[in-house]
């Protein structure tokens, strides 16, 4: 009876604070599309044309082109309602021929990884008649079976693919013939023209093939990944989507994953002569456990890019690959003490005689100009900020236009910098800024935020000027208005050790500054990452403080957009600083006065269930409960390209890999713990929270746990988000008392 009458007190205190906090929001609606920001997707700049975008209806049923100018539609480019002979209603994406005449339709689309697929492409020709008329027929672009990363070639008339590890060429000239290039792919064995898993995941990349400019010669990347250790996932039957051949045993799924200090595959560079169909090695240098990350033929049909890096990846070389003769020549090399930064292969543009690279060398992300001969021309931007994105040059007006956050770490802005270094700043509202460009660079469609801004969507001019506005999400601020939904608000404060952290906190709609508050801390914490940004979103998190709880995020070292020492500072030894400024986060909120220092809690998803663990487990005894979702347990476990970016090996760095591991400092452990983790998470694989929470019941640590079915690293599908939130959102009632 007693336990009864204590449960009830409990309930109706929690009924009481909800109804004090105004506490309006339901978790469905959270994720549901109630307050989604209405945005516009599958939007591609016409290629060859400055003046047009196209984009996919809602419904995915049309593909519609519309004016840079003036936002308005100009005309129905593709519909399966009235194309003739189209098999299908609805479609996924569609890209374009390089001269726009064409288009490559997807449908039936099946995820592999992250950024990989199959799906059935059909092709689909603009081209106009001598009436003016289009013939509006879709035609299949393969009767083989489903298709990965198509590529037209540069003049139009052939299409590459790979299926099953091999790569295919569609003539269309020629009655779509179809002829197999590659013959060696096999599953978990040989992979060519598609990067390997790790590739995929860590140098996100999906297609490892390109056409030369002058449409003559194929060039592919081919992995070798026989000698890689596989990893088993356990499948199930399972529902959404459900496997009625697993109903009584169990099946697997086996792949190739290297694991930090693990073989990785071999990779190669190879040509192909579409007309005398001769393949070719190039002559690649290239250290035995290396790294290519990338291939593109340039404007040149002779020289092919070929960029290769160091296992430890802290150097990254340049290379001008004669398709012909496989010779090799180095154009420029790059160095860091630590590592070089992923975001430095998507900088790479090449030009007619000119190729744009940034690099972190003054210690910031900044913008460098080469000639085709390798020959530094100009360090385009410099200071103490950080360029995000090199956006592209503009030849008639020589000009560089690129997103930066020099008025803020918090911020992103769009840039126009000419070669006399004269700069002007295009987005004029502070908050974050992105940009996509005509093929021109003549216009440009910006998508704008700010901490308490739904997303707003303009049409601009090269200039900046704003032209139309076409999304302004005002009957979604309205709503959030009228709703008294919780904002967030930014605030800074410094570690014991001097170091000044950035934070925002989100207090609820009702908030009492003489009542003392729960928290709810939320990080990730990786390296580069930055989750304390000026800009809007809604997520579980607001739900949480509707409920009457303040939830905060702080960007600890190792965090992003506040220059390399900054960043790099976890290098080696990961987990440590980040857990250590987590900590000192808590005791600082712990210091004000709405705060109740004795009901703080932390969480994240990946590496930041990661630094969670690490944080709870720090030694200092701040946190009441916590929540890791997906976490990384120790480095041992994850693979080799992301894990020794940071940490080297484990047999250069033992040490290293010790203090950052979860399981060293696990009986430390303070505070209540939720572990969760989808089986069949293909990036942090379930072993890291089996072999942790054994980990933790030998110390005799109690903790809960949770597991889902067929899931994987983002753990969704039919009703899994809802109740995985809604588990998290029961464990933090009870934890916190709110």
């Amino acid at each position: 009876m007693r336990q009864l009458s204590i449960l009830f007190v409990l309930c109706l205190q929690l009924l009481t604070a909800s109804a004090q906090n105004g506490h309006t929001l339901e978790l469905k609606d959270i994720l549901s599309r109630k307050y989604r920001a209405e945005n516009i997707y599958e939007v591609v700049p016409i290629p060859g044309d400055g003046e047009h975008y196209s984009q996919m209806n809602r419904e995915g049923t049309q593909i519609i082109k519309y004016s840079f100018r003036t936002g308005k539609q100009v005309e129905v480019l593709f519909d399966a309602a009235t194309a003739r002979e189209c098999p299908f209603k609805e479609f996924d994406s569609y890209s374009y021929s390089p001269d726009g005449s064409k288009l490559l339709i997807a449908t039936d689309t099946q995820p592999i990884y992250r950024r990989s697929y199959t799906a059935v492409h059909y092709l689909y020709s603009l081209k106009r008649n001598l009436d003016g008329k289009i013939d509006n027929i879709v035609e299949k672009l393969s009767d083989g079976g489903p298709q990965q990363v198509p590529l037209f070639s540069p003049d139009g008339n052939m299409v590459a693919f790979v299926r099953n590890n091999n790569i295919f060429l569609v003539k269309l000239l020629y009655g779509n013939s179809e002829s197999q290039i590659t013959q060696d792919g096999q599953p978990n064995a040989v992979i060519n023209g598609i990067p390997d898993w790790v590739y995929e995941e860590e140098f996100s990349f999906n297609r490892a093939f390109d056409f030369s400019a002058d449409n003559q010669m194929l060039a592919y990347i081919r992995f070798d990944e026989t000698q890689v250790p596989s990893y088993s996932i356990q499948l199930f039957a399972g529902s959404n989507p459900r496997y009625e051949a697993l109903e009584k045993y169990p099946g697997e799924y086996v792949y190739k994953y290297p694991k930090t200090g693990e073989r990785n595959s071999t990779v190669s560079v190879h040509t192909f002569d579409i007309k005398s169909q001769v393949t070719r090695q190039m002559q690649t240098p290239l250290d035995p456990d290396g790294y290519i990350p990338r291939i593109c033929f340039t404007q040149d049909p002779n020289k092919l890019a070929i960029v290769t890096m160091n296992r430890h990846q802290n150097q990254l070389n340049l290379y001008f690959g004669d398709p012909r003769s496989t010779l090799c020549k180095l154009v420029m090399r790059d160095e860091s003490d630590t590592y070089i930064k992923e975001d430095a292969l998507n900088s790479l543009h090449f030009y007619p005689d000119n190729f744009s690279y940034t690099s972190e060398k003054s210690g910031y992300n900044h913008l460098y100009w080469y000639t085709m001969g390798g020959n530094l021309v100009k360090q385009v931007t410099s200071g103490n900020y950080e360029v995000n994105e090199f956006l592209g040059w503009s030849s008639d007006e020589n000009a560089f236009y690129y997103i930066s956050n020099e008025e803020s770490p918090l911020r992103k802005s769009v840039y126009k910098i000419d070669r006399k270094g004269k700069k002007s700043q295009l987005s004029t509202q502070a908050g974050t800024n992105s940009a996509l460009f005509s093929s021109d660079m003549k216009y440009y469609m910006n998508r704008y935020t700010n901490l308490n801004t739904p997303l707003v969507i303009t049409l601009n001019d090269h200039t900046g000027k704003i032209l139309t506005t076409l999304v302004d999400n005002q009957k979604l601020q309205q709503t959030l208005n009228a709703e008294g939904i919780p904002t967030k608000e930014f605030f800074t404060f410094n570690t014991p050790d001097g170091t000044t952290l950035n934070g925002w906190m989100m207090k609820p709609a009702s908030f009492d500054p003489a009542r003392r508050y729960p928290v709810l801390m939320y990080q990730y914490s990786g390296p580069g990452s930055q989750y304390v940004l000026d800009s809007w979103s809604i997520g579980w998190e607001t739900y949480i403080a509707a409920r009457g709880c303040i939830v905060v995020c702080v960007d600890g070292r190792g965090t992003g957009g506040r220059g390399a020492d900054f960043e790099k500072c976890t290098y080696l030894n990961l987990g440590v600083k980040e857990a250590n400024d987590q900590v000192a986060a808590a005791q600082y909120l712990g210091t004000l006065s709405y705060v109740d220092p004795a009901r703080i809690a932390i969480w994240g998803w990946s590496y930041g269930g990661y630094a969670t663990l690490m944080s709870m487990s720090q030694g200092t005894p701040v946190f009441k409960a916590g929540i890791a979702v997906a976490a990384v347990t120790d480095w041992n476990y994850y693979d080799t390209v992301y894990g020794e970016r940071y940490m080297r090996t484990p047999q250069e760095n033992a040490e290293g890999y010790k203090a950052a591991s979860a399981f060293t400092r696990a009986d430390k452990l303070h505070g209540d713990l939720l572990l969760i983790h989808g089986i069949a998470d293909d990036n942090v694989h379930f072993q890291n929270f089996t072999e942790y929470a054994e980990r933790l019941v030998q110390l005799d640590k109690q903790f809960d746990m949770h597991t889902y079915t067929n899931r994987d690293h983002s753990i969704r599908g039919g009703n899994t988000r809802y109740h995985l939130y809604t588990k998290m959102t029961n464990f933090l009632t009870k934890e916190l008392r709110f």
